[in-house]
């Protein structure tokens, strides 16, 4: 038996997947931010700062009372999330971290074979060093073990030390403990990790076995290869053979996609509400989204479900920009309306609003631009400025 899914049930679900379906202004304690993103699985970690750092307005497009203080603590103190990779840099719970030790073994058997061409016979002889330095003096930032002597234009034009951090914090020997200026503070994994996390072990089929199902969870209809990109933990053919391996607890899922034409074939866990009104309503307020939100990770999927191409622009000369440098997204409801072009100037605490684009269809209505207001008032409150100041002709039609 194969399910139909419309494409409003299939946006329903996905949206209620990844935390957007709550109100946004419900209270928030620490426990209930540890919960939400151990529900999304991960919060993606970026350094541009345009307006605020990715995971920062990821979490507050979910919820509007979170306090910047509780991600803190549940990192640096609590020790009840980590920061590590899943298809990029990402805030993990810790609870996660014996399935990450599998990557680590992966991680390390790959730079091991792909750093030996790039850099030579002894790539990693600093490696030793560096990590001795640690266990000595205690945890450091990448610039105070900079090595002299060193010419940059290597690869990445990294200091070798720079290169061993990586590596060493890239297969598990170093963990983050904190962040200086943005700028990471390795120490070992054993001062940040808690024991009971560290020390314990899941079998490979185990490993798979989590990382497929928490995947599909998340997801709520998926291919093979949507389950496998989620955390980018296994490859294709373990999703595959996962998939084969469960049937009987999966059913064959079609997808309606904007615009029609042949429906996305997934699959499902079987006891998933296939009904629209199984699922919450979303709220109706416009919420601007980071370009790295989770619900826009995998484009394609974003523009199945939502009728919406979304690419960020940051690497593409700004003559060939379709739009700008970092265009934030528009959700409102189930649909995803536009993009707007903004940027905190922190000196004179304004946010300043360049363009808007709105989707084919719709409209600039009164009741719209008021909800758009009202949401950048917000933005703006939480990226610490005052006023907003609009571009002349920032709303002008696309």
């Amino acid at each position: 038996m194969v399910i139909e899914l419309s494409n409003k049930a299939a946006r329903r679900i996905f949206l209620a997947k990844q935390g957007l379906s709550a109100h946004p202004s419900r209270a928030l304690s620490k426990p209930d931010l540890l919960q939400m993103i151990h529900d999304l699985g991960f919060v993606q970690v970026d350094s541009i700062a345009t307006v605020e750092r990715a995971h920062q307005q990821i979490i507050f497009s979910r919820n509007q009372t979170y306090k910047r203080d509780h991600l803190r603590q549940l990192l640096e103190q609590d020790r009840a999330l980590f920061e590590h990779w899943t298809h990029d840099a990402s805030i993990v719970p810790t609870a996660f971290y014996p399935y990450w030790k599998h990557r680590f073994a992966r991680k390390e058997q790959r730079m091991r074979e792909r750093w030996a061409k790039w850099h030579g016979k002894g790539f990693d002889k600093s490696f030793d060093e560096t990590y001795q330095r640690i266990v000595e003096n205690g945890a450091v930032l990448a610039r105070e073990v900079r090595q002299t002597g060193h010419k940059s234009g290597g690869w990445w034009e990294w200091h070798p030390s720079k290169t061993a951090l990586e590596f060493l914090w890239q297969t598990g020997k170093l963990a983050i403990s904190g962040r200086e200026n943005f700028q990471k503070i390795y120490d070992l994994s054993e001062r940040v990790i808690p024991d009971h996390h560290r020390e314990s072990d899941v079998t490979h089929a185990d490993f798979v076995d989590w990382a497929c199902r928490a995947a599909l969870e998340r997801l709520g209809f998926a291919t093979h290869g949507e389950i496998a990109a989620f955390w980018d933990l296994v490859s294709p053919e373990e999703a595959k053979g996962w998939v084969a391996a469960n049937r009987d607890a999966l059913d064959d899922v079609e997808i309606e996609c904007v615009g029609g034409g042949k429906a996305r074939a997934c699959y499902a866990f079987s006891n998933l509400p296939a009904n629209v009104d199984d699922w919450p309503e979303p709220p109706a307020r416009i919420r601007v989204l980071s370009p790295f939100d989770p619900l826009l990770r995998d484009r394609d999927r974003a523009e199945r479900l939502f009728g919406f191409r979304y690419r960020i622009e940051v690497f593409v000369p700004a003559a060939k920009r379709e739009f700008g440098y970092y265009v934030f997204p528009l959700l409102e409801g189930d649909r995803l309306i536009g993009r707007i072009d903004m940027k905190a100037d922190r000196k004179a605490g304004t946010l300043n609003v360049t363009r808007l684009w709105l989707e084919p269809k719709i409209r600039a209505s009164a009741g719209r631009m008021g909800r758009l207001d009202a949401e950048l008032a917000r933005v703006a409150r939480f990226a610490c400025v005052g006023d907003i100041v609009y571009a002349e002709g920032w709303n002008r039609p696309s």
